[in-house]
C-alpha cells in the first residue's frame, strides 16, 4: 500500500476552520468513521453472545486489557485531532458492545477536552456489537436519531438464505442521526454490514446498501437540498455491488448526479490506498460516501474537498505506532489480539474521514 501523508494545504485548512474565523464565517469540519475493533467491556451483557471478552472468557478480558484498548482507541482519535488540529466534528464508530464503552472512551483524558456526545442504540447482533455516532454539539446539533434494522424486505435481491434462516439472522442495525451541522440540515448514516466470513453475504450487503439508501431517498425527499454522509464498515470495496449499484455510488464527482452518491475511496483503492488488510490484499471496507447536495454544494455552503494530494477527497489515517512493525504481519494494522494472544495493539481496520468546508 502506498503511504499516506498529511499535506500542509489540510492542517492549514483545518486550523482556519477550527479558529472559525467568525468574520469570514468559515466552517471546516472534519468527518470520520472507524472500527473499534471489539470495544467490549469486561461484564455479560444478558441475551448477547459476549463470554470470550469476559475475565474467564477465551480472551482473559480484564480491566487491565479494557482500559489499554480504550487508551489506545482514544490515542489514535487524539492523533488525528494532532494532525488535523481540530477533533472530528462528527465520527461514527463500530464493533462497540454498548453505550458504557463509549461512555468511557469519550472520558479517556486524551480526548476528554473534546466533549463529545453520543448517540447509539442498542440493537439485536448476536454478539451485541453495535454502531454509533460520536459528535461535538457545540458544531453538530442534533434534532433527530433513528435505528434502521436489518430486513429481508427487497423488490430485487434474491436471498441465499431460506425463511427459517433469514428469521434467525440478527445483525446490526444502522444507526442515521439528522441534525445541524454548522447550520445546514445534515444526516449522518453509520453502517457495520455483513461479514464475508465464508465468502458469502453478497446479497446481505447489497441488501444493507438498500435498506439506505431508501431512507436516503426519503430525506431528500422531505428535506430538499440536505446533505447527507454514509459511513461503516460495508464488509465491501467501494468497487462491490453494494456499493456501485445500490447506493449509487461514483468514482468521480463530476459524474455525480441527482439521486447520487460520490465515493471518494474508489479512486483511492485503485490507486492502492487500503483501510485493511487480508492475506496480503489490502481493501477499503472503511468507507464514506455523500450525495449530491454535499458533493456539488452552492459556493459558500459546506461541501467535500480534497485532501490528500490535492486530488483525493478521503484519507485513509495510519501512523508508525498503529501498524504493526515485525514479523508475519508486519506493515499492517496493529491489532488487539494477534494468533489468539493479545498483543495490546489497536484495531484490524485503519480510521477513515474526509473535510467539508465553505471555505472558496
Amino acid at each position: 500500500m502506498k503511504k499516506l501523508l498529511a499535506y500542509t494545504f489540510l492542517a492549514l485548512l483545518l486550523s482556519v476552520g477550527g479558529n472559525c474565523l467568525a468574520q469570514n464565517k468559515v466552517k471546516t469540519y472534519v468527518i470520520g468513521f472507524y472500527n473499534l475493533e471489539n470495544l467490549f467491556d469486561t461484564y455479560h451483557d444478558d441475551g448477547k453472545n459476549d463470554f470470550e471478552y469476559l475475565p474467564d472468557g477465551a480472551n482473559e478480558w480484564t480491566e487491565v486489557k479494557y482500559q489499554k484498548k480504550l487508551h489506545n482507541m482514544a490515542k489514535v482519535i487524539k492523533a488525528m485531532k494532532e494532525e488535523n488540529h481540530v477533533y472530528h466534528a462528527v465520527l461514527g464508530v463500530s464493533e462497540i458492545e454498548n453505550r458504557h464503552v463509549l461512555e468511557d472512551l469519550v472520558n479517556d483524558p486524551q480526548i476528554a477536552d473534546a466533549g463529545y456526545m453520543i448517540a447509539h442504540f442498542d440493537g439485536p447482533d448476536f454478539r451485541g456489537v453495535d454502531v454509533a455516532l460520536l459528535y461535538q454539539p457545540t458544531k453538530f446539533e442534533v434534532l433527530d436519531e433513528e435505528s434502521l434494522p436489518f430486513n429481508f424486505n427487497s423488490p430485487t435481491i434474491v436471498f441465499d438464505m431460506d425463511s427459517t434462516q433469514q428469521a434467525n439472522f440478527h445483525t446490526r442495525d444502522i444507526l442515521m442521526v439528522r441534525g445541524l451541522l454548522g447550520g445546514e440540515m445534515f444526516a449522518f448514516f453509520v453502517a457495520h454490514l455483513p461479514s464475508r466470513i465464508g465468502g458469502k453475504g453478497g446479497d446481505l450487503r447489497s441488501r444493507g446498501a438498500e435498506i439506505i439508501y431508501k431512507r436516503a431517498d426519503e430525506l431528500m425527499k422531505e428535506f430538499p437540498g440536505i446533505k447527507i454522509v454514509v459511513m461503516g464498515d460495508m464488509n465491501d470495496n467501494p468497487t462491490d455491488e453494494s456499493m456501485t449499484v445500490f447506493m449509487h455510488g461514483k468514482e468521480n464527482i463530476d459524474d455525480v448526479q441527482e439521486g447520487d452518491f460520490f465515493s471518494p475511496f474508489i479512486s483511492m483503492l485503485k490507486a492502492g490506498y487500503g483501510s485493511l488488510a487480508y492475506q496480503g490484499a489490502w481493501n477499503i471496507y472503511d468507507l464514506l460516501l455523500v450525495n449530491h447536495s454535499l458533493a456539488k454544494a452552492e459556493k459558500g455552503t459546506l461541501r467535500i474537498v480534497p485532501i490528500v494530494r490535492k486530488k483525493f477527497y478521503g484519507r485513509i489515517f495510519h501512523k508508525p505506532f498503529m501498524t504493526t512493525q515485525e514479523g508475519q504481519y508486519k506493515d499492517v494494522p496493529y491489532r488487539t489480539f494477534s494468533n489468539g494472544s493479545f498483543v495490546g495493539g489497536f484495531s484490524d481496520h485503519y480510521p477513515t474521514y474526509i473535510v467539508v468546508t465553505n471555505k472558496d
